[in-house]
């Protein structure tokens, strides 16, 4: 007995003897130029981490570097490269892979090309959590201040939300980036204010403050990484529905979707992510507002695509910012944070004047 499905008032008759559906040609040839794609960005990226390790205050040879990593190198070079050059590259590529996704998905929700966890407030908040947990209960763990910063991260994301949403014209792109503007300009102000009462929360924010990958060892790394696993999770498993989502809330419910639980799970994502990265490296900007457009431009708004391709191309642009910054100031060197707004405010210039005279 033939089966009848039927969609949008097309009637398929499916029978045992029918041929397997094929992939057309195109969408083939399309899903192996984008692998082939993604596979030379994580190689660009295996590439970038040499450098990083590489340089710094002592300059390691890069051939010292792959001696090193493969076991046959001098142990005076060991100390630097295994001690203190590795757990910084690492910890720049899971910062760098948190924030491009969180950014992504960011953007997908609010469907706000200008969205970013360092714009739109949510770094900022979760900075402001941390600097209160340490200054009021003198939380000095990870593991005891991170919360906060999960915390702040989402109260802040949903009072941004909720101020670009007032007014008749409802939420747009510019009110949003306006609003989280102006939310993340009032948590740093407060947050300065706590700090500058406080010794030990000035420590620490002098480091969120600008944003490093310096001084951290591997025990972080391994504190970080189960958060931004399940956020990864979270972030990938939404791609489907983050499709859906981009047609409109009516279109995405009436496809089967459930608009509510995406945003839901979204929102965790994020928080995860963005508190993660900004409890560890501090309120990096703008990483996660370029990589997600600079993706979108190979891939096209497809978020089975775009967010691996963000999660690929933010940590290669944090360790090259990374390494930037301890070039152009040997031995010294800039804060990630800095040269990553040096790079970052620009684009973001230009994509406000566009969607400005787009809505004119």
């Amino acid at each position: 007995m033939p089966a009848l499905i039927s969609a949008d008032r097309v009637f398929v008759t499916i029978t045992k003897n029918s041929p397997p559906l094929e992939i057309p040609p195109a969408t083939r040839a399309r899903t192996v130029r984008l692998t082939l794609l993604l596979l030379a960005a994580v190689a660009a990226l295996a590439l970038m981490c040499l450098p990083s390790i590489a340089v710094g205050s002592r300059a390691v040879p890069l051939g010292d570097v792959v001696q090193v990593l493969t076991g046959s190198g001098d142990p005076r070079v060991d100390a630097i490269v295994w001690g203190v050059r590795v757990p910084r590259t690492l910890l720049g590529l899971l910062a760098g892979a948190a924030l491009g996704l969180a950014g992504a998905v960011m953007q997908a929700l609010t469907r706000n090309p200008l969205a970013d966890p360092g714009l739109m407030g949510v770094s900022a908040g979760a900075a402001f959590a941390m600097v209160l947990a340490i200054s009021l209960f003198g939380l000095s763990s990870l593991y005891g201040y991170i919360w906060f910063a999960f915390a702040g991260a989402l109260a802040a994301s949903v009072v941004v939300y909720v101020l670009g949403g007032m007014g008749r014209s409802g939420s747009t792109p510019v009110k949003l980036a306006l609003a989280g503007v102006a939310v993340t300009f009032l948590l740093t102000s407060i947050t300065r204010g706590i700090a500058l009462v406080d010794p030990e929360a000035l420590d620490r924010y002098r480091f969120w403050s600008a944003g490093s990958l310096a001084g951290r060892g591997t025990g972080v790394l391994l504190q970080l990484l189960p958060f931004v696993a399940v956020g990864v999770v979270l972030a990938l498993a939404l791609a489907p529905a983050l499709n859906s989502l981009g047609l409109g809330d009516d279109v995405a419910a009436s496809l089967g979707r459930r608009v509510g639980l995406i945003r839901l799970q979204g929102a965790l994502a994020v928080t995860l992510l963005t508190g993660a990265a900004v409890a560890v490296v501090g309120p990096v900007v703008f990483v996660g507002l370029v990589v997600p457009h600079a993706a979108r431009v190979i891939t096209g708004p497809d978020h089975r695509w775009l967010l691996p391709f963000s999660m690929v191309l933010a940590p290669l642009l944090l360790l090259a910012a990374d390494t930037l910054g301890r070039v152009v100031a040997r031995p010294e060197e800039i804060n990630v944070g800095i040269v990553a707004a040096f790079l970052g405010a620009p684009f973001f210039i230009l994509l406000v004047r566009r969607r400005r005279l787009a809505e004119l």
